[in-house]
C-alpha cells in the first residue's frame, strides 16, 4: 500500500468482517498489500467476497472467503476457528461489518432496533470475544473496531446506528484496558465515506462543506480508512491502546 513498506505485516494473519464491500473490502486488500494473509468475512453474496479474494491474490497475497453472520455467535466462532485452521494463528482482527437505517425515531420499531444494534454492536461484541479468545492464550494481537463519528455526534433519524456506534467506542475502551499491554484494542471512527452504505460521492464540495460540515469539502474514501487500519495493525502503532482514530476530513474534531 502506498506509503507503507510492502512487508510491513508479512507473516501475519488477519480476519476482516464486512470484507465484501466498502471499508471492509478496502481494508482486507490494504492489509494483504503489505504482507498479511486475510480471511475475508462476509454475509450474503459469495461472488462479492470472492472479488475481494481475487483482488488480493492478484496482488500476490493469500486470502480465503468465509461466510458468517456477525450477529450469530456460533457463526462468528466458526469464522475465527476456520480462519486459524486455514491461515494460521490470528494476529489482526478488523470488525467492519455494519448496517445503517434512516428512520424517524417514533417510527423505529423494536425490530429495527434489534437489527441495527444486533449487527453494529452485538456483532462487534461477538467478534471481539472470538478474536480475543484466539489471541489471549498467545499474548499478542491487535483488534480494530469500526465505529463512526456519529457515535460522538449523533444524527437525527439514526438513533439505533448512533447508539450502536457509541457502544462500540465504549466497548473498545473497556477491552483496551482489560487486555493491555499484550493485545492492543483500538477503533476507527470515520466521517462520511463514499461507500455503498452511504452514497455521497455525487455531492458537490460546497454541499459537503455546508450540509455535512466537512472542512475538507469532500467525502472520504474507503482506502483512506483502510490506511488507518494498516497503521493501527502494525508495530508503528505500538503505543496505541483504546484510541478512537477519526479519518473524517475535519467533520469531528473532538472536544
Amino acid at each position: 500500500m502506498q506509503g507503507f513498506a510492502s512487508d510491513l505485516l508479512a507473516g501475519r494473519v488477519a480476519v476482516v468482517t464486512g470484507a465484501a464491500s466498502g471499508i471492509g473490502r478496502a481494508t482486507a486488500i490494504a492489509l494483504a498489500s503489505v504482507g498479511a494473509s486475510v480471511a475475508v468475512g462476509y454475509v450474503g453474496t459469495h461472488s462479492a467476497a470472492q472479488d475481494t479474494v481475487d483482488a488480493i491474490t492478484h496482488l500476490g497475497g493469500r486470502a480465503i472467503a468465509i461466510e458468517a453472520d456477525v450477529a450469530d455467535a456460533p457463526q462468528v466462532e466458526a469464522l475465527y476457528t476456520c480462519a486459524e485452521a486455514e491461515l494460521g494463528p490470528i494476529d489482526i482482527a478488523v470488525h467492519a461489518a455494519g448496517v445503517i437505517q434512516e428512520k424517524p425515531f417514533l417510527q423505529t420499531t423494536p425490530e429495527d432496533w434489534d437489527f441495527v444494534v444486533g449487527v453494529d454492536l452485538k456483532g462487534v461484541f461477538l467478534c471481539c470475544r472470538a478474536a480475543l479468545r484466539h489471541m489471549a492464550p498467545r499474548g499478542r494481537g491487535t483488534v480494530i473496531n469500526i465505529a463512526s463519528e456519529l457515535g460522538f455526534l449523533g444524527r437525527a433519524e439514526y438513533a439505533p446506528y448512533c447508539a450502536a456506534k457509541a457502544g462500540v467506542i465504549g466497548l473498545t475502551k473497556s477491552l483496551a484496558r482489560e487486555f493491555a499491554p499484550a493485545i492492543r484494542v483500538n477503533a476507527i471512527a470515520p466521517g462520511p465515506i463514499a461507500t455503498p452504505m452511504l452514497s455521497i460521492e455525487h455531492m458537490s464540495a460546497e454541499v459537503l462543506a455546508r450540509e455535512i460540515a466537512i472542512p475538507a469539502q469532500r467525502a472520504g474514501t474507503p482506502e483512506e480508512v483502510a490506511a488507518t487500519a494498516v497503521f493501527l495493525a502494525s508495530d508503528l502503532a505500538s503505543f496505541f491502546h483504546g484510541q478512537i482514530v477519526g479519518p473524517n476530513g475535519g467533520a469531528w474534531m473532538g472536544g
